[in-house]
């Protein structure tokens, strides 16, 4: 396993936490090849050491010992989707609260663009712990970025994990403007959202985008460096 995966794996796991995208719950893998992933241990993304070599899973086998069980999740994303480089699942407040609502986060601004015209949300409580309902949320994902899961955070997939947390931070970020807009909606004021062409013309890659919120991320991690 290269040692750079791991790595990754590390700073992702402990990003998700320092920004409270996380708590005691979520996890995050990357791709290490066509058969198999990486992925972070069963416990709190904080927690996750320096050290840490992550739990490497194949995809066309049972999950190892050491893998949380809703890790069925990321093998069946990455099954179906070969572009998919990197899985966060995470539980982040203002998600959170919108699913509640049975809501996911519109194209209100630009950080939301990536996710047009909006996420689809998973409306069962339950846990993802059977291969079954792990097929029908990334059934129900399809090509989108991100999926909500009702009471129970979010899913984000990207061609790496770097991104994938990225879109973690944007998808969160967009949650927290739905519902601050919430009582102007109430009051009958409702928000300009993103056309089609607008959002695609928004949710751009050049310009380091991505790369530049990987190192907000990372930015005091002990194993981060500018030229990560």
């Amino acid at each position: 396993m290269p040692p750079e995966s791991a790595r990754t794996l590390r700073l992702a796991a402990r990003a998700l936490a320092r920004h409270s995208l996380a708590h005691a719950y979520g996890h995050v893998s990357l791709r290490l090849d066509d058969g198999s992933f990486l992925v972070s241990p069963a416990q709190p993304l904080g927690a996750v050491t320096t050290s840490d070599p992550g739990v490497a899973a194949a995809l066309d086998a049972p999950l190892p010992a050491g893998a949380l069980p809703e890790v069925r999740i990321h093998r069946e994303i990455y099954r179906r989707r070969g572009d998919i480089g990197g899985i966060c699942r995470f539980q982040s407040p203002a998600v959170m609260a919108l699913s509640a609502l049975g809501r996911t986060p519109r194209t209100l601004h630009g950080l939301g663009a990536y996710f047009a015209p909006a996420p689809p949300f998973w409306p069962h409580t339950d846990l993802v712990r059977d291969d079954a309902a792990a097929e029908e949320v990334a059934g129900m994902m399809g090509d989108h970025a991100a999926i909500v899961l009702r009471g129970n955070g979010a899913v984000t997939a990207a061609g790496s994990l770097e991104a994938a947390a990225s879109l973690a931070f944007f998808l969160e970020d967009a949650a927290r403007t739905e519902l601050a807009l919430l009582p102007a909606t109430a009051a009958g004021i409702e928000p300009e959202i993103y056309t089609a062409d607008e959002a695609a013309r928004r949710a751009i890659t050049d310009g380091a985008l991505f790369e530049r919120m990987w190192q907000y991320l990372c930015l005091g991690d002990p194993e981060w460096s500018p030229k990560s």
